[in-house]
């Protein structure tokens, strides 16, 4: 009698194993591609980004960063200005940094003062975040926020109060902090943004690849937590092909320093392993900064390439403290932009 119990008993228990196996099978599904969150980007076609840093300014300007001189940038930024310069080359959306390594970010966030204590927050008053995309949307385009997956590395107290090792470590209590920063600033946004583009994921093994949380499932989890729909990369460095480092993202971070070295290959309807080809590089001599490197043609065709694969690219342009951008760019925005507008992905390849 205990045997057929025992056996009942486990029969049941497999019952349940295999039907908590399909669940996850679904919800995996549904967190990764099935969605297909990024097709958008396909019909966009290509963007415009931006490293709006304080730390940056300072150094071009070759005067100190202070709170005060922080949101007085902020404060002054153009953002319909500089909406309608993206609108004028034909991108299809914007990319602007939200922070990076100084510890100074264009929105406030309650959380990150908190958990750092950093006062003065160094996290301007002004929502720029909502501006641009309040003036972005009035003309058609998508916003797309970047934030560095690890702490302000140039700010000492926030690293240590974030509990931040930098280097191939689980930071397990970082990642539960810096994902309650994350999850404010979207639910604060909801879907005023449309996607987040995450850098520095260096070392996905050893800090995301786990069952149980703080994972890539509850990073991607917390940056949709305002808006269910909004599109995930995360960045593992600079690579010469597309590839796609976890189903939790949505497109391909496509880090690139050489444009015309990169590969696609065996990419199906725009979509890599699943994610969607996306590739990010620069116009200026390095990120953010110098005079145009490639001429007008140049990116142009290479552009068009992706295109022509159902890809999207996104082109970095060095940005003015007042939030515009400089005529020289704009002048190979709008050649890009043109031939961009010309390719039909279906049928050029």
């Amino acid at each position: 009698m205990l045997k057929m119990y025992e056996q009942e008993h486990n029969m049941k228990c497999r019952f349940v194993q295999d039907i908590a196996g399909l669940v996850l099978i679904l919800m995996t599904a549904g967190v990764g591609h099935a969605e297909h969150r990024a097709s958008w980007m396909q019909k966009a076609k290509w963007g415009v980004m931006n490293h709006y840093l304080a730390d940056w300014i300072a150094k071009t300007d070759n005067i100190p960063m202070s709170v005060e001189r922080w949101n007085q940038l902020v404060d002054n930024f153009d953002v319909e200005g500089l909406a309608e310069q993206v609108k004028s080359v034909g991108a299809g959306y914007y990319i602007i940094t939200i922070g990076q390594n100084s510890g100074y970010y264009l929105a406030p966030n309650p959380v990150y003062d908190q958990l750092t204590g950093i006062q003065p927050s160094k996290c301007s008053r002004r929502d720029l975040v909502s501006d641009l995309s309040a003036a972005l949307t009035r003309r058609g385009i998508r916003l797309i926020v970047y934030l560095p997956a690890g702490a302000p590395s140039r700010d000492r107290l926030a690293c240590q109060t974030l509990q931040w090792k930098d280097g191939a470590d689980r930071n397990l209590e970082f990642q539960l902090r810096w994902e309650k920063i994350i999850r404010d600033w979207s639910i604060r946004w909801g879907d005023k943004v449309s996607g987040w583009w995450f850098d520095g994921c260096y070392w996905p093994n050893t800090m995301y690849r786990y069952e149980q949380p703080p994972n890539f499932a509850s990073f991607a989890a917390a940056a949709r937590a305002g808006n269910s729909a909004s599109i995930v990369a995360f960045n593992p460095g600079v690579v010469d092909r597309i590839i796609s480092v976890t189903p939790h993202e949505d497109y391909s971070a496509g880090e690139i320093n050489e444009p015309e070295r990169l590969m696609i290959r065996r990419s199906v309807d725009g979509l890599m392993d699943g994610s969607q080809v996306h590739v990010l590089s620069y116009l200026g001599q390095t990120w953010g900064m110098g005079q145009p490197r490639f001429s007008a043609e140049q990116v142009s065709e290479w552009s068009r390439r992706i295109v022509q694969y159902q890809g999207a690219v996104t082109w970095d342009v060095p940005i003015q403290p007042s939030g515009l951008m400089a005529q020289v760019f704009m002048d190979q925005l709008k050649v890009i932009g043109a031939a961009v507008a010309a390719v039909n992905p279906e049928i050029s390849r």
